[in-house]
């Protein structure tokens, strides 16, 4: 009895992604003016994502293999779904975060967006909580649409 095992060759994106990024990454934000504790919520959002998404090392940047500079805009907030009444009980956050991807002898640009749809009570105003788990929900997303694009570099390289 002969038995053969062939594999499909299947990588996950996020091995093709750790490719291009390595295995040592470096993050920084650039704090917005108008709304610093939203930056410290990408940030952490950010960082996260590159723990879990990418299985890489967050380092200083003078070790790292790449780094990345995180640009965030201005949350949006739209109506999603009206009650009978007309008030809003649901919305949808958005987020575009501009990344520059620097490693040593690179420096490319990348724009990604992330949007979260969450429900409110009718006749109330958002919360600061609301907020900042749609800023950060979104932004997971956001950084999830990045590691795609750089997956796509990586597996259009082999």
């Amino acid at each position: 009895m002969l038995i053969s095992v062939t594999s499909c060759g299947y990588k996950p994106s996020s091995k093709y992604a750790r490719e291009i990024l390595g295995n040592k990454i470096s993050t920084s934000i650039v704090i917005s003016q108008t709304n610093p504790e939203n930056s410290v919520i990408v940030k952490d959002a950010v960082d996260r994502a590159i723990i879990e998404v990418f299985h890489a090392s967050l380092v200083k940047k003078r070790y790292s293999t790449t780094h990345l500079v995180i640009n965030m805009s201005t949350p949006s907030y739209a109506p999603l779904q009206y009650d009978n009444n007309g008030f809003i009980i649901s919305y949808r956050a958005t987020i575009t975060l501009k990344i520059s991807r620097e490693s040593k002898d690179l420096k490319k640009n990348y724009t990604s967006r992330g949007t979260y749809d969450f429900s409110v009570l009718p006749n109330s105003v958002l919360t600061d909580q609301e907020r900042f788990d749609a800023i950060k929900f979104s932004s997971f997303k956001a950084i999830s649409a990045f590691v795609a694009q750089v997956s796509a570099e990586g597996a259009s390289v082999k």
